[in-house]
């Protein structure tokens, strides 16, 4: 895919030297860019996902690349609505409506994001940690425990329905800017105003990006970096001002009186002073001349830190709404956007509560170390939503519906579900005493749970499972399982041995590790044009599972060949002709060509020396 990397290259190049994008509709006539677009999402548990037509990865080909390609040559592709769902808000009742493109839409979708990011990515501000590349909630929470020392009030911000509510035409106008390309804009246009399907009717879209799709992200945060920019020129230039604050007269007066009582001898009274000094800033905290605002957005939840008077940080608050409302026709949630004392409350951003510590530990010269620095906390409220999910009455209970699972699955589950709330807030700084508790009902759940299934007491499932471990941390108490699979690495899961300590360079890595070169072998594999089961060359596409695990079908000893070379390979695709991919389907494939006889392994030689069908692109239908 070297040559679809050196288009984007050249796109990043363009958008670092802020030069205008010419022609670019004409690069989505590239397939090696489809390629790459699929190499990224084909893994996506939404690939598998049907939107409002029976289309998904399964049986993605060169030909419906070419078919998607030949219909955008002549601009006669049209974008089919997306399917609505509803699903439910973490820490609320209230649901978010979630759009399910068709898979031609989301590939053509992911082939634009890439251009889009790499010219729009070099251009972002600093400040902006959402949908980014090596970015996210912890960079953005890193930047406002570091740099946010002597906040006096924050200014959280939140935009009602934003993915909802972008303007088409402000969004296209901003676009327009520096895509200099009418097809790509209308493209664009017509994805926009797409609609969506609920209850078998079609609705139109009259502002919004489609949620859930996959270039709504990028979208968005082009729309949104016109609000960094007025932050950054306008109310960051005019609110920071002055390099230091003036010192406090009346710390200096206490200061002055303590060294001449000392001086004449009386030295309790001198301390009695001192103590008194501190208890006062040195500095003056309402000097006129001296004024810090700081930002950080990410998504539609930005947050400001203000040192100042309330009365300005009201001001701030107005015209960022007025800002929003006028320029960028979105709305400001009233109840979602406080100014909130830093020192006396906490205020909320990704999920955590974000304040300022007054604290007594001091440095090696005796001053204040922690004073005024921002610190992040674990909010009390989600600690107790996450605790009621394993409790009735008031008290830790097993889970009837987990019963039913193998011991392996039901300490992973419980195991995977702790640590991902002990990971998010590794960089609270209570993170041991909010999150001990509910280590210990989840725990105490996880025993009881382990104790209804086999009948015995909770006492039995320690004697049963519990084994201490050595870690670089000291030896850990846990709960293990082990499955052997005779002759093969058991599988072992653990409760425990996560240690509750604060991590101030933690970075929570959303994406795959990329640990071996899986996207591009499974393309040579599909370029290869080579069925994997009869050696066919005749419709190539490929066949795609969600899971291994699907493999397995309960109560069949006698697997399909098609399933055996998928599980020996532990791989969830496998290259196929359309004949096979159809009797893989229809259950009927045998692990015969269509001549009756016997698949070998290996290639028929008729059927290799065929020449490659690049021309059925009429057969394939266009899908979006």
């Amino acid at each position: 895919m070297r040559e679809a990397e050196t288009i984007l290259n050249i796109i990043r190049e363009r958008g670092r030297r802020g030069l205008p994008l010419e022609r670019v509709y004409r690069l989505l006539f590239n397939p090696k860019l489809y390629l790459k677009a699929y190499g990224k999402i084909y893994r996506n548990d939404g690939a598998m996902t049907p939107g409002s037509t029976g289309e998904i990865v399964d049986g993605m080909s060169l030909a419906k690349i070419e078919a998607i390609i030949a219909a955008l040559r002549h601009e006669r592709y049209r974008w089919k609505p997306a399917r609505r769902v509803y699903i439910e808000k973490p820490r609320s009742k209230k649901k978010r409506p979630l759009g399910l493109p068709t898979w031609s839409d989301k590939l053509l979708q992911e082939t634009i994001r890439l251009i889009l990011e790499a010219y729009y990515e070099p251009r972002f501000s600093g400040r902006s940690h959402g949908f980014r590349p090596g970015r996210g909630c912890h960079t953005a929470l890193t930047e406002v425990q570091r740099t946010w020392k002597g906040t006096a009030w924050f200014i959280e911000g939140d935009i009602s329905d934003c993915f909802g509510s972008l303007d088409h035409e402000v969004l296209l106008s901003i676009l327009s800017e520096k895509i200099h390309d009418g097809r790509f804009l209308r493209l664009i246009e017509n994805l926009l105003k797409a609609g969506y399907l609920e209850e078998w009717r079609c609705h139109r879209a009259l502002s919004g990006s489609p949620q859930g799709g996959i270039v709504s992200p990028i979208l968005s945060n082009i729309y949104l970096d016109r609000l960094d920019e007025f932050v950054e020129e306008t109310l960051l230039t005019h609110h920071n001002r002055g390099t230091k604050r003036r010192h406090n007269p009346e710390y200096a007066s206490v200061q002055g009186r303590a060294r001449g009582l000392a001086k004449a001898g009386k030295k309790e009274e001198a301390e009695d002073l001192r103590k008194r000094m501190k208890a006062l800033p040195s500095n003056d905290p309402h000097d006129p001349g001296y004024r810090r605002l700081r930002y950080v957005r990410y998504a539609d939840d930005f947050l400001l830190g203000f040192s100042g008077p309330r009365k300005e940080a009201e001001g701030i608050k107005r015209r960022l709404k007025e800002f929003l409302r006028d320029r960028l026709k979105l709305e400001l949630s009233d109840e979602k956007t406080l100014v909130t004392h830093a020192r006396s409350e906490a205020a909320r951003f990704l999920g955590y509560e974000v304040t300022v510590i007054r604290g007594g530990r001091r440095d090696r010269r005796g001053r204040r170390s922690v004073n005024g620095v921002v610190g992040l906390k674990v909010p009390a409220d989600v600690v107790r939503a996450k605790c009621a999910a394993y409790m009735r009455n008031g008290k830790p209970v097993h889970l009837t519906e987990r019963t039913s699972d193998s011991a392996y699955s039901i300490v992973a589950r419980y195991q995977q579900e702790y640590r991902g709330i002990a990971e998010y807030y590794r960089l609270a700084y209570d993170l041991s005493t909010r999150l001990d508790r509910l280590r210990w009902i989840m725990e105490t759940s996880l025993t009881k749970t382990l104790a209804h299934k086999f009948k015995i007491s909770v006492s039995e499932v320690y004697d049963r499972y519990q084994t201490t471990v050595r870690t670089d941390r000291g030896p850990y108490k846990v709960l293990r399982v082990e499955v052997n699979r005779g002759g093969k690495r058991p599988l072992v899961a653990q409760w425990g041995g996560i240690p509750l300590r604060r991590q101030r360079n933690v970075i929570l890595n959303d994406q795959p590790p990329n640990v071996w070169n899986a996207r591009t072998e499974l393309l040579e594999r599909l370029l290869a044009e080579t069925c994997e089961l009869c050696g066919s060359r005749d419709n190539v596409q490929a066949h795609h599972v969600r899971s291994l695990k699907d493999l397995k079908r309960k109560g069949r000893a006698d697997k399909p060949e098609w399933v055996k070379t998928m599980a020996a390979r532990r791989r969830k695709t496998l290259v196929v002709c359309q004949r096979c991919h159809s009797a893989i389907h229809a259950g009927k494939y045998t692990g015969r060509d269509m001549s009756g006889k016997k698949d070998t392994g290996e290639p028929d030689e008729a059927k290799v020396s065929r020449p490659v069908r690049r021309g059925a692109v009429g057969k394939v239908p266009v899908t979006g």
